[in-house]
């Protein structure tokens, strides 16, 4: 079910459980006003005859007299007053209201619920000739009844049109909501699509806004992350092109040469009186050369050292060809011999990791020293910790951020779920710290 059906439901039933409760209350309420007033009336009109036929007023009062004292009753509401003769003979003298009296009379199950059944009171009278008669006094609650139907009635319009107003209130604010909502769903809907620049409005109420406020910085950090891969993957072409291009211009100048004059050599040692001994030796030379040349690139291409011998010899050896390519360099290196064990993803990323900041140190730090750090923590040894430091002329952090070498090896330690952290000020050198998780 749809969120305005499931509220729309459950308001109903609350107005529901409001009117019967109101209802209930209501009747209630009635019932005890009825009961009060006719009981009023009856003491009243009790305490009116007793001070009325009292003894020494009724010694001296005539037939004609009483009936018209008793004809003044006829005020006093709720009440039905007979006299009974000697003879059995009644006589009317009030009648209150009956049902019969008016067309707007209360239906017959809210009189039943309201009213109950009163007895008759009897109050003997003897007159100064001395005939005893009897005063009837009957409840008769039907006027008082009329007017709590009438009151109940007004109240339940006044609670209907109450429930009406608040029904249309909460209706208007969830149309409004809804609406919001389904505009912030179609806003996740095109973050969904990539459309990462079409920011959601501003909305009137606070808890949406700040939704859809969090909703546009989220898109905005997704967009510049996509430009940001964009680039990242624009870079990498353009080194896979650069590195290509390398490759190739070194078989074409190192590889092609040498084997061109091992061809030219070989043929001028067919002849008789060619010096055989320089030749080979020149021979000799120039595939020394060529196996240098092929190694060095091989180890750019994957060091198959990492293969057989493990990460740690893997580093060493490194650190000992970037400190002969850079003599000016001290390179210095401390790893266990755990390293060994790691997975061969997670070794040739760290093999990476650092060829790249050696990388970025050579060429933009001016350091004299470099230091690696490798180190197994953890209670469980379930944790590598990485750091390469130098002592160099350091930078902006900030403007570091931006450099692909630097996202280059964010992302590597990422695919290995690791955090990275630089810390770096101009003068001040550089440390390039990373925590990779192993087990």
């Amino acid at each position: 079910m749809s969120l305005r059906f499931q509220l729309i439901v459950r308001i109903l039933f609350l107005f529901v459980c409001i009117l019967i409760l109101g209802g209930s209350i209501a009747i209630w309420r009635a019932r005890e006003a009825v009961t009060e007033e006719v009981g009023s009336s009856l003491n009243l009109a009790l305490q009116l005859v007793k001070f009325g036929f009292s003894k020494p007023a009724s010694a001296t009062m005539k037939e004609s007299d009483w009936i018209y004292w008793l004809s003044a009753l006829r005020e006093t509401r709720h009440l039905d007053i007979r006299v009974q003769q000697p003879t059995g003979e009644t006589i009317q003298v009030t009648r209150s209201l009956q049902s019969e009296d008016q067309p707007d009379m209360p239906p017959g199950w809210f009189v039943s619920l309201v009213t109950a059944d009163y007895a008759e009171t009897h109050y003997p009278i003897v007159m100064a000739d001395g005939k005893a008669l009897m005063l009837i006094i009957q409840p008769n609650p039907m006027d008082e009844t009329v007017e709590v139907w009438h009151e109940t009635v007004a109240f339940f319009i006044t609670l209907c049109l109450l429930i009406i107003l608040i029904f249309l209130a909460v209706h208007q604010t969830l149309h409004k909501t809804l609406r919001f909502i389904d505009t912030i769903v179609d806003g996740v809907r095109r973050i969904e699509t990539g459309q990462y620049r079409e920011v959601l409005p501003r909305f009137s109420i606070q808890e949406y806004d700040s939704i859809a406020g969090a909703i546009n910085h989220m898109a905005g950090v997704l967009d510049k992350t996509r430009e940001e891969n964009r680039a990242l993957t624009k870079h990498s072409l353009k080194i896979q092109e650069e590195e290509r291009r390398r490759l190739s211009q070194e078989l074409h100048d190192e590889l092609g040469q040498s084997l061109t004059a091992i061809k030219v050599m070989a043929v001028t040692a067919a002849h008789e009186k060619a010096d055989t001994r320089q030749i080979t030796e020149s021979i000799s030379h120039i595939c020394d050369h060529l196996m240098a040349i092929v190694r060095s690139m091989m180890h750019q291409l994957h060091p198959l050292i990492l293969t057989e011998l493990g990460l740690k010899a893997t580093l060493e050896d490194m650190v000992n060809h970037w400190s002969e390519r850079n003599p000016w360099l001290n390179l210095t290196i401390e790893c266990p011999d755990e390293l060994d064990s790691l997975d061969q993803n997670v070794a040739i990323q760290i093999f990476r990791v650092i060829q790249e900041c050696l990388t970025n140190t050579i060429r933009h730090a001016e350091a004299k020293h470099v230091k690696i750090v490798l180190e197994i923590l953890g209670e469980n040894r379930d944790c590598l910790h990485l750091e390469v430091a130098d002592d160099g002329r350091g930078c902006d952090i900030n403007r570091i951020s931006s450099g692909f070498g630097l996202r280059g090896i964010q992302e590597r330690i990422k695919s290995l779920d690791g955090e990275l952290s630089v810390r770096s000020q101009p003068g001040q050198g550089m440390a390039v710290s990373a925590t990779i998780p192993i087990l």
